[in-house]
């Protein structure tokens, strides 16, 4: 299924809604923990670094925006103890700063396709479209900072794993 098709199922039924909601702050959470791994672990130019810590930060940001949404519809926002399908088949491939940032812009690109699905329909929950609407240009940014931190053979050499994880997640690219 598409990212649209994904979006229609997803937003027609508040059990489905309220999962992704929910899967939406872990990988929120998750995302900025991975992110200042990478920059702890993998040398760099200094300036890509605090690039990515801001990434981090506002990852955190939409964690606390996922989070609101969550709260206001009864539930705790929490971190999940749950298979990660996608980070599974992409993790696996990051052995250096260029493997690491090309996992995250093809992440990143993924997610892209879903938040534009969101906010280019007129019917979904308004708070919803809100929020990801605020999300929208920061993921613009993250993914064309991590492709421009990586290069070609990185994104070409994680791209298996990358359409793996989709698989994974029932998406086609």
């Amino acid at each position: 299924m598409n990212s649209v098709e994904w979006w229609v199922a997803t937003k027609s039924s508040p059990t489905a809604l309220l999962k992704w909601l929910k899967d939406q702050y872990h990988g929120e959470v998750t995302a900025a923990t991975r992110m200042r791994e990478l920059i702890l672990i993998y040398p760099a130019n200094p300036k890509w670094k605090q690039t990515v810590e801001t990434i981090a930060q506002q990852e955190e940001t939409h964690a606390q925006w996922v989070g609101a949404l969550l709260t206001a519809r009864g539930v705790h926002p929490e971190v999940l103890q749950k298979r990660e399908r996608y980070w599974e088949n992409t993790l696996k491939q990051i052995t250096d700063w260029d493997t690491g940032c090309a996992v995250a812009a093809h992440a990143e690109a993924m997610r892209l396709e879903r938040i534009r699905a969101i906010c280019n329909d007129p019917d979904a929950p308004s708070d919803v479209r809100e929020v990801f609407g605020k999300i929208l240009p920061q993921e613009e940014f993250h993914e064309k900072a991590f492709r421009s931190f990586t290069t070609d053979v990185a994104m070409k050499r994680t791209l298996e794993g990358h359409l793996a994880g989709m698989n994974e997640l029932g998406l086609v690219p």
